[in-house]
């Protein structure tokens, strides 16, 4: 027999599944919580049991993709052959990431003065779990001799992550926006790559 809190995680994963496909489709915005009841066949008293309002949904809708974006780093730690793939593979599976959700990142656009602190949360988490990739790889490269050794890696890769923002904010100086307009992802992730190079000939020298 199944467990009354097992139904109810059941109905919780397909009420956040339901909801990202509507955020991934229409943005948060356009989004409401008649629709994603209504994609369920739920009645919306039902979704305010689990949800009190669309900002906690999205909170725990964004939650789960980063969980699942950050195992793609877990799955690929101690398995890159140099720095430069463990390098190309942030940008590249960051860029992907950002570009396969963009609509769902409208909220951002939306409340980038006032995102609240669970989001910040979130972003933190996924910066953190870049960053310690990074680390890592810097480390399995001085313990091969690949590279010299460094007095801090965390404060490197902080620099480089730091380096790579800055590269993303510029290609957009004309607005003050956190995000880029979709158009420009794919310039941003070349200069992206080409600072990550200029870096690595740095660490190599």
């Amino acid at each position: 027999m199944v467990a009354l809190t097992d139904l109810q995680d059941i109905k919780k994963e397909k009420i956040l599944e339901a909801a990202y496909n509507r955020f991934l489709h229409y943005g948060y915005s356009k989004t409401t919580m008649n629709e994603i009841a209504g994609d369920l066949s739920m009645s919306k008293a039902l979704l305010y049991y689990y949800f009190p309002d669309k900002s906690s949904v999205y909170v725990d809708v964004m939650r789960k993709i980063a969980d699942d974006y950050l195992q793609l780093y877990t799955e690929k730690n101690n398995t890159f052959c140099d720095l430069r793939e463990a390098f190309e593979f942030q940008i590249n599976t960051q860029h992907e990431f950002i570009r396969k959700n963009y609509n769902f990142f409208d909220f951002f656009r939306l409340n980038e003065q006032s995102l609240p602190d669970m989001i910040w949360e979130i972003v933190e988490q996924v910066h953190q779990g870049e960053k310690d990739t990074l680390i890592n790889a810097i480390n399995c490269e001085v313990r091969r001799g690949v590279i010299k050794p460094v007095e801090n890696a965390a404060e490197i890769v902080e620099l480089l992550l730091d380096a790579l923002h800055g590269v993303r904010v510029s290609a957009k100086s004309h607005k003050k926006t956190m995000f880029p307009g979709m158009e420009q992802l794919e310039d941003i992730r070349k200069k992206r790559l080409l600072l990550s190079e200029i870096f690595i000939k740095g660490l190599s020298n």
